[in-house]
């Protein structure tokens, strides 16, 4: 596979997905885009849940990379949740959304090895979550109401939404506002985040 070809076709796809949804694009938007014919993407992605399979593949492992890095820069736990919002709001910045948020959206749609594609993405992020929440617990730095399963749940589920409300008012301010409260909703009280 030509490799540069592959990231460009990747690049566009994830960028209309990102701003349109899965459904509201099509192998033409992204021929026209790039100036190569639809047989092109073809010959690299048969199909276009090929495509969105390796969209997934790809954004999940970026994102895998950064709570990686985030692990290595150690701190506590509440700058380890302070960084996981900042990934969010990173994305915003840019004009776009969570490509696993808006494949979401386009759920009830897509095929079967999709969905257990975006389904993995949110179970890996709430399992890294559960891992952070319990380190705040032992800190003494998080104080949780519940399961920290059910803690991780309210992030990503509390994140995702704030971007997706964010967006029309095209103010990342609104989501950094709406993620420190959420954040702020499981510190100690002693240790605000």
């Amino acid at each position: 596979m030509d490799r540069d070809t592959v990231t460009e076709i990747l690049d566009t796809a994830e960028r209309l997905v990102q701003v349109r949804g899965f459904n509201a694009f099509s192998y033409a938007d992204i021929a026209a885009t790039l100036g190569i014919t639809k047989a092109s993407l073809h010959y690299h992605f048969p199909s276009k849940a090929d495509l969105g399979r390796a969209l997934i593949e790809r954004y999940s492992g970026r994102f895998g990379d950064a709570l990686a890095e985030i692990d290595a820069a150690g701190g506590d736990a509440n700058a380890k949740l302070a960084a996981y919002a900042e990934i969010y709001a990173d994305v915003l910045r840019d004009h776009r959304m969570c490509l696993c948020g808006m494949l979401a959206a386009d759920y009830d749609t897509l095929p079967d090895p999709m969905r257990a594609a975006v389904v993995s993405f949110f179970d890996r992020n709430e399992a890294w979550l559960v891992a952070v929440l319990a380190q705040g617990e032992r800190e003494g730095s998080l104080r949780l109401q519940g399961s920290e399963r059910d803690a991780a749940q309210a992030i990503v589920s509390g994140l995702e939404g704030a971007m997706l409300i964010a967006r029309p008012y095209e103010d990342v301010s609104r989501f950094e506002s709406a993620a420190t409260r959420l954040l702020r909703s499981f510190a100690a009280q002693s240790n605000p985040v």
